[in-house]
């Protein structure tokens, strides 16, 4: 059998990935999750084969609990699952060490056939956003400047920012300007929704 775990916010779509899973003769749900933090205590609980995981979740998303499996339950495969085909997503998941990323629209059979060619291991990746990300290309922004940048989605202020950071002022003012810069963007919020879509934050 191959042993999997859940990690998905909404219960009613971890449910009915549950159910259809424990329908494939191979294939066998050991544990469930609604967060990110959770999956990593889940998965070393149970030592699942495959861990299957929603991206955004609230608390660790799927990618940095990714990183995190790959460190604590390392003969566990990672498989992303996700609603959001952003570019960015599928080259930070798969540094972050995932084997695997669908989107969730795709049919029930492809995600237990992918999870069978993952334990064989292949690596499987959705057409579609495997194009848009090679047209896309790599993230511009530099791990400083996604991190200034993502302090800026909620709408603070530069000190505020240079507070929680621990970054002087006119640091946080040049990463920013930078990141407008590389997304092209006019200002800051510009920035942020740019590098949002594409998934560099």
């Amino acid at each position: 059998m191959i042993r999997v775990v859940l990690a998905e916010d909404q219960s009613m779509v971890r449910g009915a990935l549950a159910s259809l899973l424990g329908l494939e003769p191979d294939i066998e749900v050991v544990g469930e999750a609604a967060n990110g933090d959770e999956v990593i205590a889940v998965a070393e609980a149970t030592t699942p084969d495959i861990a299957l995981l929603d991206i955004e979740m609230p608390g660790r998303d799927g990618i940095s609990a990714a990183e995190e499996l790959r460190r604590r339950v390392p003969g566990c495969r990672v498989v992303i699952l996700t609603t959001f085909a952003r570019p960015g997503y599928l080259r930070r998941a798969m540094e972050a060490g995932a084997v695997a990323f669908l989107v969730k629209d795709s049919p029930a059979s492809e995600l237990a056939a992918a999870i069978r060619r993952v334990l064989r291991g292949e690596r499987v990746i959705d057409p579609g956003l495997a194009a848009a990300a090679l047209s896309a290309g790599p993230n511009p922004l530099s791990p400083r400047e996604r991190d200034v940048l993502s302090a800026a989605a909620d709408g603070s202020t530069i000190n505020d920012i240079s507070l929680r950071l621990h970054l002087s002022e006119g640091t946080v003012r040049n990463y920013l300007s930078a990141a407008i810069h590389k997304t092209g963007a006019r200002n800051r919020i510009e920035a942020v929704q740019k590098a949002q879509a594409q998934g560099w934050l």
